[in-house]
């Protein structure tokens, strides 16, 4: 594997974050328990943790993410921040959002937290936070297939970014996503997500697509209102999704049950 750019990255990054660094490890459980782990013991700082590879990778609602046994295929790291603001609102979709800017113009966003390619899971994230004193500390999960991985477990079929770029290698990923994330996180602190609303809706994996929820209700997705909740046209009407413990995916045509509104 190519040298890391951690220097590179640091430099990109510390102006705007004192105190920041960057960790490379060549293997840890997960990036985002280990940065939790420190928040609950005080340590707070800026922080980049990379992994070559994860034995307990973690994503939304408590499933694992599949780590590739071979570094150069995937990249996974976690950015812990501290952060002030009011409404946490729509973060996951300012992060993927940044992140499919930075990566590639056919990549899309399936809300809240999965990175698209052609109706293939690409990568995902995962956000959990503590409160410290007056603010919260963050710690921004991500997974991103490089080279192909076997599909073996998935709910969802893999994508990897190979398909769009064979040069692309987990450090110059990593070099390419982690400023622009940077300044989409801090830039959302003092926005929010309703200044993203009409660039999400341009990559939004659902948009009109029939959906099933995880309460055994389907609908019609149609985008996300300014806070970053996702809408649904069900059969009783518009409704407002924005659960961390709701889980959406495409309704497949073959699904039996009760028909889909819209």
């Amino acid at each position: 594997m190519k040298t890391w750019p951690a220097e590179a990255i640091w430099q990109a990054v510390a102006p705007s974050l004192p105190g920041f660094s960057v960790e490379i490890l060549p293997s840890i459980d997960s990036t985002n328990s280990e940065l939790m782990r420190r928040a609950h013991n005080g340590q707070v700082d800026p922080v980049l943790l990379v992994a070559l590879q994860q034995t307990a990778g973690r994503g939304r609602l408590g499933r694992q993410w599949q780590s590739a046994a071979d570094p150069r295929l995937a990249l996974t790291f976690s950015l812990g921040l501290p952060l002030r603001m009011s409404d946490w609102s729509g973060l996951s979709l300012a992060v993927g959002l940044s992140l499919v800017d930075s990566l590639h113009p056919r990549l899309s966003l399936k809300w809240p937290n999965d990175l698209y390619l052609d109706g293939r899971k690409l990568g995902g994230i995962l956000i959990e936070t503590l409160r410290v004193a007056e603010q919260r500390y963050a710690v921004i999960g991500v997974g991103i297939n490089i080279g192909p991985l076997e599909p073996s477990g998935l709910s969802t079929p893999p994508a990897w970014l190979r398909e769009l770029d064979p040069a692309a290698d987990p450090g110059q990923t990593l070099l390419r996503v982690i400023p622009a994330l940077v300044q989409a996180v801090l830039a959302f602190t003092q926005q929010g997500f309703a200044p993203l609303r009409n660039a999400f809706l341009q990559r939004d994996a659902l948009a009109n697509a029939q959906v099933q929820l995880s309460d055994g209700s389907c609908g019609r997705a149609a985008g996300v209102d300014p806070s970053g909740a996702l809408l649904v046209q069900a059969r009783e009407g518009l409704r407002r999704i924005d659960s961390a413990e709701v889980s959406v995916r495409p309704r497949l045509p073959t699904e039996k049950g009760e028909p889909c509104s819209g």
